[in-house]
């Protein structure tokens, strides 16, 4: 019987699938069989002697440039967030792009903290199934990644200095083929400064093609009073026109909530934070840990993440997809048009080949207010 090895899971270790197991990270750039840890230290031959890398000022680095057939199976990244008390926002100043099979346009574009649910430039804990982010910001992305002919990963540093101690671990499996209907993971990053009344925020749009739509993660800034979590969350699918097939019903319901996730225990109204496997609101803040200077008091608007993974709920499409959200609110009045600031990633995976993504934003218009 023949053994996808894109069926992996707790059901699954028993089973033998024949893959090759491997491994990048800086003492191992190509993930060579029998050549880990080869760099030698003060403490000697194959001591830790190489265990990270320095990402020069305005350059992209290849993390990883597989050859051959396989599926990535995980990914660890670690990077401190400043390089000095007056150098913040690293995690946005950081690009992450994946390329599959020679593709010349990134199927990942996405600023490195997005990418783990860090939005705002910091970091913060979660706990999911295919995203952990652990103390102090030790990322891990387990999305099966899979690739047919080759595979790149690279990081590009749109940041003021150079960053230095930047670790990371590529673990992959290779193997001599792959089902034919396996495809291509993607991720899109987008960000709307303020909203337009009346005009839903794009999730994501322009995609072309037959795939899965499977996860969601959305960093809000909120520029207005009351309650914000009004808005629907839509997917047209296929040609859809003015009206989506799925259309949800609220933003705090789309990410697993209910009644403004609120504790009255204080007798006051009160979010609470959550992580689960499928759905989380992992951060809010009043305050901008990233900002220190004596110049000002480093209150800011309100910041949340979410995020929502459709893993046991895909959304599939077979020609075109666009996800929009609304921008609604409720006051003592009544429902009301908001304008927010909002950025979003979108996971998904398609056939390719994919239809190229818009410009990235300038990292000055990626810096959480």
């Amino acid at each position: 019987m023949y053994y996808n090895p894109l069926m992996n899971g707790l059901g699954a270790l028993p089973m033998m699938n024949h893959g090759r197991s491997r491994a990048i990270n800086a003492e191992n750039p190509k993930g060579e069989k029998g050549k880990g840890g080869m760099a030698a230290s003060h403490l000697g031959a194959s001591r830790k002697g190489s265990p990270c890398l320095t990402l020069p000022k305005g350059e992209t680095v290849t993390l990883a440039e597989i050859d051959g057939c396989g599926v990535i199976e995980h990914i660890w990244i670690t990077v401190t967030d400043r390089t000095s008390e007056r150098d913040c926002f690293v995690l946005r100043d950081l690009v992450l792009r994946m390329y599959w099979d020679g593709e010349e346009t990134p199927s990942v574009e996405v600023p490195l903290g997005d990418f783990f649910c860090c939005g705002f430039a910091t970091g913060c804990r979660v706990t999911s199934l295919p995203i952990a982010v652990i103390p102090l910001r030790g990322m891990h992305s387990y999305f099966p990644m899979p690739f047919r002919k080759k595979a790149k990963i690279t990081i590009e540093n749109q940041h003021a200095n150079a960053i230095g101690g930047f670790f990371y671990q590529i673990d992959y499996c290779l193997y001599d083929e792959l089902p034919a209907g396996a495809a291509y993971f993607h991720a899109q990053w987008r960000r709307q400064r303020m909203t337009v009344k009346k005009q839903d925020y794009v999730i994501l749009d322009g995609v072309k093609g037959s795939g899965q739509y499977v996860g969601t993660y959305l960093a809000l800034t909120t520029l207005e009073r009351y309650w914000w979590g009004e808005g629907e969350v839509k997917f047209y699918l296929d040609g859809d026109d003015a009206y989506p097939t799925i259309c949800g019903t609220g933003t705090e319901d789309y990410f697993g909530g209910a009644w403004s996730f609120a504790d009255h225990s204080t007798g006051k109204t009160l979010e609470q934070t959550y992580c689960t496997p499928f759905m989380g609101y992992p951060y809010y803040s009043h305050h901008d840990e990233t900002l220190q200077h004596p110049c000002h008091d480093d209150i800011c608007p309100p910041m949340r993440g979410f995020y929502r993974w459709h893993i046991m709920d895909p959304i599939r499409f077979a020609e075109d997809l666009k996800v929009t959200i609304q921008q609604i609110g409720v006051s003592h009045r009544g429902l009301f048009e908001r304008q927010d600031d909002v950025a979003s990633v979108a996971y998904w995976y398609q056939c390719e080949p994919h239809n190229p993504f818009p410009p990235l934003m300038e990292k000055e218009d990626r810096w959480p207010r």
